[in-house]
């Protein structure tokens, strides 16, 4: 094999129609690797609890990119994530941690720490980080007000729900790769 920087395959495919490849470059097919060479992990998941209702995020295979996974009414939750992990791998969950502006515990942060005590128990194997879900509620409504869909389709309760748990995961993914 060549020895230089490793391209994408369709790199080569560009620079054809281009007609330049930088020297010493060579591709995944050229170096002999398989076309995806990045190493696989297991999801985090998201989890953005309510009262009534939970928003979900998944990261893909990669952990490169935070998706809406789903918005389950909270007293499924535990039947969707054992039914969830039996088909994905699964690492480790990340949870919004509800706090006021100073810092101090809401109404609803005795419901969150006595959910990840519970989820700590059903899924021992598996890590649980906290987050501060300060200011997400808000950026989702933003997000979605921006999105261009009608009134209407806005105002479906679940939709918050599943940005605000892609907006957790998204942070927290930029801060586990040091890109923030």
């Amino acid at each position: 094999p060549q020895h230089g920087t490793i391209l994408p395959r369709f790199f080569d495919q560009f620079m054809h129609l281009v007609g330049h490849r930088p020297s010493g470059a060579v591709t995944c097919k050229d170096a002999g690797h398989s076309p995806d060479i990045r190493t696989r992990m297991p999801r985090v998941i998201a989890i953005d609890h309510g009262l009534k209702r939970t928003g979900l995020a998944v990261t893909d295979s990669l952990r490169i990119i935070a998706t809406a996974l789903d918005t389950v009414p909270t007293h499924e939750l535990f039947a969707y994530l054992k039914a969830y992990l039996a088909r994905e791998q699964v690492d480790g969950f990340v949870v919004g941690m509800p706090t006021n502006l100073d810092g101090t515990a809401t109404d609803a942060t005795q419901h969150v720490v006595g959910f990840i005590g519970h989820l700590r128990k059903a899924f021992p194997g598996k890590w649980v980080e906290t987050v501060d879900e300060r200011f997400t509620s808000s950026m989702a409504q933003q997000a979605l007000n921006m999105s261009g869909k009608g009134r209407m389709a806005r105002r479906e309760k679940g939709q918050l729900d599943r940005i605000s748990a892609t907006i957790l995961l998204q942070g927290f993914m930029e801060r586990w790769t040091g890109k923030e």
